[in-house]
């Protein structure tokens, strides 16, 4: 898919723009350096139509990253949230990925970065799950990266563009010795998570994921665990080493952009069955029931877009 190419609108700097006029210089800032902010946001149809899932746990969490690198963005949260909305409307979109970004402009060069202006936008377009359907079922082949994740730091611990470099590397390796995706580890051995996904493990049915000091916080993992406490699955957050996944009954992704995806082998080693476990399939099915409506519970994740 060449996004250069969709028809629609994108929300920049507080206007509605032409999909097709939504440029800036090559001299920007961010183009150079990596430093911006970003998130990767759904919206579901729903039985009461459009909404977008935990959309204010994401702006939320776009401000604390431009906090963390003392990037001032010029609009309010209450904007932002607007424009999401907005902008899905103008596209007549019901199921959309959405791509809110700030990011510094042209108006200098070098890393001092003063005196820049502090850009956002807000794009939404259809994007299914980038994994294939059967992967929800069957899993996919994940290789252990030879790329470790970067030392914990507030930075490395913020969604900032130029972290997602060492995510890139690490998940062309793996496509190019055709695996599905990568699992990386930190510097001191443990597990940490994947290209662009937070990761999990089922052991004698207790759920078990890293903790922060190796992956991000990310939303889809913070709903994963939400949704077990509700479900009495046991749950630990806690260190993990190789040794553990491969002895593992069960391990699964999950994120804004891959779902919730099992993971069937790691470097050619079948978990578990080498498929979907049971915990994991639970799990699944009521993360897709939440996110489509489908349950009573937890409706102060939903923002209906009209």
């Amino acid at each position: 898919m060449d996004l250069s190419k969709i028809k629609g609108s994108i929300w920049f700097d507080g206007e509605i723009i032409d999909w097709q006029d939504a440029n800036v210089h090559l001299l920007t800032h961010t183009l150079h350096y990596g430093l911006g902010v970003f998130e990767g946001v759904r919206a579901y149809n729903t039985p009461k139509g459009s909404s977008i899932f935990r959309l204010e746990d994401h702006t939320d969490r776009l401000f604390k990253s431009a906090e963390t690198v003392s990037m001032k963005i010029p609009f309010s949260q209450i904007q932002l949230n607007d424009a999401h909305k907005q902008i899905i409307k103008l596209n007549n979109l019901t199921e959309a990925y959405i791509r809110p970004m700030c990011f510094y402009g042209s108006e200098g060069m070098g890393l001092r970065a003063d005196n820049l202006e502090v850009h956002c936008m807000v794009a939404a377009w259809e994007w299914p799950s980038y994994m294939e359907p059967e992967a929800r079922e069957k899993g996919i082949k994940v290789k252990l990266s030879s790329y470790t994740r970067q030392v914990r730091n507030p930075v490395s611990s913020a969604k900032v563009n130029g972290n997602y470099v060492h995510s890139i590397v690490a998940l062309n390796e793996a496509l190019s010795e055709g695996f599905d995706e990568a699992l990386m580890l930190d510097a001191e051995g443990n597990v940490a998570e994947g290209s662009g996904e937070n990761f999990f493990i089922v052991k004698d049915n207790v759920l078990i994921t890293p903790d922060l000091d190796a992956s991000l916080d990310g939303i889809t993992r913070r709903t994963i665990l939400d949704l077990a406490k509700e479900l009495n699955i046991n749950f630990e957050v806690n260190k993990l080493k190789v040794e553990d996944v491969l002895e593992a009954d069960e391990a699964f992704f999950s994120g804004t952009a891959a779902e919730v995806v099992p993971i069937n082998s790691l470097d050619n080693k079948q978990i578990g069955e080498g498929g979907r476990g049971p915990v994991t399939e639970q799990l699944q099915s009521t993360y897709f029931d939440q996110v489509r409506g489908a349950r009573e519970g937890n409706q102060n994740w939903h923002t209906l877009v009209d």
